[in-house]
Formats: C-alpha cells, sequence, structure tokens
C-alpha cells in the first residue's frame, strides 16, 4: 500500500514540475488513512446461487427459482447461514498543492471482497481517482461510482448490496466533468467497464464495450429545489459488440446501442432524509440489474451474423432514515419490471435474471452508535418472480418465490 501511495505522489509531483508552479506554493502533500473492520452475520431461508448472491451469498441481489425434485419438493427452499468480514477496507485521501488554478485532491480505496468467486479475500480495488476543483468547475478522472448510481444520497442498508438489484450499481473507469451554471450543475462523464461488466456470448466481460470502439456516455443535471431538496436527472447511452465472428468464422459488424433514463429526488430533515428514484434501463446487467439483450434474427443462413436487441427493465425504490447519534432507524423498498424487448427474439439471451418477470424488496434496519462501533441488524425480505420466456422477452406462468434474510453486521471504523 505504502509504495502505491508513493507511486501516486510521485506522478503528482513530476506532474507538477513539468506544467507548472502550484497556484498555492504553501499547500503540503498529505494522506490520511481510513477504514473500516466489517463483519456480516446472516442466515438466508431461501437457497441463492452464486449468480444471484455474489461473494458466497455476501452481495445479495435475488432468490434461486423453483427447483423441484421426483416428489415435488422444492429443493430451494432450504436455509443457508454465513459469517464474512471481506467487505473490510481501507482508505487513502491524498491532497497535494493546487495546479493549473485548481485545488487537487486524489483518493485510493481498496476492500477485500476480490474480483471474482474464486478471488474470495482478495484485494480489490473499489476507488483510485484525481480530482480538480475550480470555483464552478471540476474534473474527475479515474475509476469512481458509475454516474447513475446516486452517490450523494445512496440507500443506507446494512447488506452490502446498497438497494441492489433495484439501484444502478457499478464502479467505472471515466472521465467526468462537472460545471455550476448558476444554481444547476450540468455533468457529463465518459466511462468504460472493469469488474461490473456486460453478459455476452462468452460470459460476463468488459470486452463486448472494448470492441465497439465507443465509451459509455452520461448526461445528467443537479437541480436544487429548495434548501432541503435537490433532484438529479439524466441519460446514459452505451454500445457493445456482442461479437466480433460468427460462428461459421464470418466477421459480425453488427453493434448494439443501450439507452437508460434515471431520476431521484433527495430530501432531508432534521428527523428523517428521504431518498427517491426511479430508472428506465436498456441492457442493464452491467449495473446490476435484471435484464440484458437477446438475438433478434439471424439475418443471412450461410454467414449466420446475427443481430441483437435490447431487453428494457423499469425499477424504483424509495429510503428512509433518522438522523439519531445513537439509534438510526431505516427503511428501504424496491420494484423491478421486466418490460421485455421492441424486436421479437429467436436465440440466445444475455444478460442477468432474463427470466424473472419481477422484483420486490423490502428491509428495515436499526443501527446502534457507540464512538467508532457500529452493531447493525436488517431483515431483508426478496421475492422474485420466475416463468418462462415469451417471444417478445416478457415473462408468462411466473412463480414467485421468497427470501428472508437475517443480517447482523458489526463495523468498527478508524
Amino acid at each position: 500500500m505504502k509504495k502505491a501511495l508513493i507511486l501516486l505522489i510521485s506522478t503528482v509531483v513530476i506532474t507538477t514540475t513539468f506544467y507548472g508552479q502550484p497556484t498555492n506554493p504553501a499547500a503540503a502533500f498529505g494522506v490520511k488513512l481510513s477504514g473500516y473492520v466489517k463483519t456480516d452475520v446472516f442466515l438466508d431461508t431461501r437457497q441463492a446461487s452464486a449468480g444471484n448472491a455474489i461473494r458466497e451469498g455476501h452481495f445479495y441481489l435475488f432468490p434461486d427459482g423453483p427447483l423441484y425434485d421426483e416428489n415435488k419438493v422444492d429443493i430451494n427452499a432450504n436455509p443457508s447461514f454465513h459469517i464474512l468480514s471481506i467487505q473490510s477496507r481501507f482508505k487513502a485521501d491524498i491532497t497535494a498543492p493546487d495546479a493549473f488554478g485548481a485545488k487537487t485532491s486524489g483518493m485510493v480505496e481498496a476492500e477485500f471482497f476480490g474480483t471474482s468467486e474464486s478471488d474470495l479475500n482478495g484485494l480489490r480495488l473499489r476507488h483510485a481517482y484525481v480530482k480538480l476543483d475550480w470555483e464552478k468547475t471540476s474534473l474527475l478522472v479515474g475509476q469512481y461510482w458509475h454516474p447513475m448510481f446516486p452517490a450523494t444520497c445512496f440507500p443506507g442498508t446494512v447488506s452490502f448490496n446498497t438497494g441492489a438489484p433495484f439501484v444502478p450499481f457499478s464502479r467505472n473507469p471515466q472521465v467526468r466533468l462537472s460545471h455550476k451554471l448558476h444554481k444547476v450543475t450540468a455533468t457529463i462523464a465518459a466511462w468504460s467497464q472493469r469488474d461490473f461488466t456486460s453478459n455476452g456470448p462468452d460470459g460476463f466481460s468488459n470486452k463486448y464495450i472494448r470492441n465497439s470502439a465507443l465509451p459509455g456516455l452520461n448526461l445528467q443535471l443537479r437541480i436544487p429545489v429548495s434548501e432541503n431538496l435537490y433532484v438529479l436527472a439524466g441519460a446514459d447511452y452505451k454500445t457493445v459488440r456482442p461479437e466480433l465472428k460468427t460462428s461459421l468464422n464470418y466477421e459480425n459488424p453488427n453493434t448494439l446501442g443501450s439507452l437508460s433514463g434515471f431520476f431521484t429526488a433527495h430530501l432531508k430533515t432534521k428527523p428523517v432524509s428521504a431518498t427517491l428514484m426511479g430508472t428506465l434501463a436498456q441492457n442493464a446487467a452491467d449495473i446490476i440489474m435484471i435484464g440484458g439483450y437477446a438475438v433478434h434474427q439471424a439475418t443471412d443462413s450461410i454467414t449466420r451474423i446475427r443481430t441483437f436487441t435490447n431487453l428494457t427493465t423499469a425499477s424504483a425504490f424509495l429510503d428512509l432514515t433518522t438522523h439519531g447519534k445513537i439509534i438510526q432507524v431505516g427503511l428501504f423498498g424496491g420494484y423491478s419490471k421486466n418490460l421485455g424487448a421492441n424486436d421479437s427474439i429467436s436465440g440466445d439471451y444475455f444478460g442477468r435474471g432474463t427470466n424473472i418477470d419481477h422484483l420486490w424488496r423490502i428491509s428495515p434496519r436499526v443501527l446502534l452508535h457507540r464512538d467508532k462501533f457500529t452493531l447493525a441488524g436488517e431483515i431483508e425480505t426478496t421475492a422474485a418472480a420466475y416463468g418462462t420466456k415469451d417471444f417478445d422477452g416478457k415473462i408468462k406462468d411466473a412463480e414467485t418465490v421468497t427470501n428472508i434474510r437475517f443480517l447482523v453486521a458489526v463495523f468498527y471504523k478508524f
């Protein structure tokens, strides 16, 4: 960790040397270390496979569908229990002399969540960026929350899922430029994928967006309505190229563009804060929501060149939390719906939960704070309606299954 920090600080020093003296020579370099140790103890009433509950169930999305044996007994209606500390993390906030007339800062954050199921306990990069702040403009370059994630008002769940799959959840390498126009702040971002990726013929990978040769693009506005209320609204567009060649070794030039829109309102009062968010997303598997895309048709029987169509997902959540210094109480509620595709589907599906018609979740929580120590409890109920895929991507004959997660977590912050 020290070597990484020294390398980052050295880079800032070299950049300042070559591009001019800092605006504020008296400002000093500084590194502030922080983080927390967290252990989760949880009991589930229903099974969830690795794709539906990531890292041995720690990042919970939704329960597995029915799996009946010869006696019509649902095998997945069995409980499981686990204890994990892999969310523990540390962060380095870095300050340096001004440059180009802007205040400079940086941040590196990592945890032991790993980058795959086989890498459990492995060190994973969460955030790593540098930022320049002028009076009305800011520039962020590096890995940070996806622009659709409500970073200033995300749900305060005890669960590490932070409300996913009802919340657009992802961290992405990006270039983000914000400018304040009177009271409204406009932000434009260009982003790529790293740990959170799209699905495709070769499984989850960032190669589909890389092979499109285009970054994802995001435009949003932050509008203050009053002293205690602001709204965020924006649109996001990405392009993927699912395959470079067909099964018969012919080039497939077809790409798929996906458009998403989102709206967030955050109200903060002394006793309670409330966040409401709605998302309408195409091909949303990379932001940990249900949906994705599918094969529309094969345009040529000789070459087997395929075209693709988006699956659209509608999702909303409401999160409420009190602001007590010792005891905090909160409630999260979410709903997500598969809206199907605009075109007919004649082939494979690539996504997450593409045989789910809808999801819902409700999870009350209580947190007890004592200085740096926090004891938290949450009861998270998640239901998923599984069914049969129709020709338009919608689901018919759905059967709902439900999981209740009893979660106790212990935090110690430093």
